[in-house]
């Protein structure tokens, strides 16, 4: 049976609703991966100090250049700090009244930015380097060990000294105590004793933190 051809705007008997449906919505517009991108929300700004016409407090605390405070309104503290041709920087929007100080706001941020960075060096997590050597190791390599040490300590870390014994060895406690305790006299203008000396096991050990 030859299909006769269909007249615009007419629709063909044998397509059920079904497959209409799917026509139909398949018209409506689609995002590709890269368009729905611009749709995501953005991320929230970074956090910035307030300044001038945007500091809504009707009085607030102004810190002076020799520490000294004075509270006066605002429309006041921002004459004073256009007559400087400088900023109104809020420092403390929490405090009753906001602490505000007369500045450049770029050179304060920059401080700000500064202070957090050494904060964050600060708070560097302190690890325990382990530094193992053995009854016989001889000079040059304990040279080495102490080097090494110092620079783990110059980064503020822990540093365990671990000396090794086996078989016969372990019968020389002494000369064992002996030679870990040169390794610490050779740090101890760079360190201090978090950890006495004590056996631990085949091997005795020592821990050192660095000087203050």
């Amino acid at each position: 049976m030859r299909n006769e051809p269909m007249e615009p705007g007419t629709l063909d008997s044998r397509c059920s609703p079904t497959r209409v449906d799917v026509f139909s919505r398949s018209s409506s517009p689609r995002f590709t991966l890269r368009q729905r991108h611009r749709f995501v929300l953005p991320r929230k700004a970074e956090r910035r100090p307030r300044l001038n016409e945007q500091i809504t407090a009707p009085e607030v605390m102004l810190v002076m250049d020799g520490g000294e405070t004075e509270v006066l309104p605002i429309a006041a503290a921002l004459e004073r700090a256009r007559a400087r041709e400088l900023d109104l920087i809020e420092v403390s929007p929490k405090a009753q009244p906001p602490v505000v100080k007369i500045g450049e706001f770029g050179h304060y941020l920059y401080q700000l930015q500064k202070k957090e960075r050494k904060q964050r060096s600060g708070s560097k997590r302190v690890e325990v380097k382990m530094l193992r050597f053995g009854f016989r190791t001889d000079r040059h390599d304990l040279d080495r060990i102490s080097e090494r040490a110092q620079e783990f300590l110059s980064e503020r870390h822990l540093v365990k000294l671990a000396m090794r014994l086996r078989g016969r060895e372990r019968a020389n406690t002494e000369y064992a105590i002996k030679k870990l305790k040169g390794v610490i006299a050779g740090l101890e203008e760079v360190s201090e004793i978090e950890q006495e000396i004590k056996r631990q096991g085949d091997q005795f050990i020592a821990i050192l933190r660095p000087k203050k």
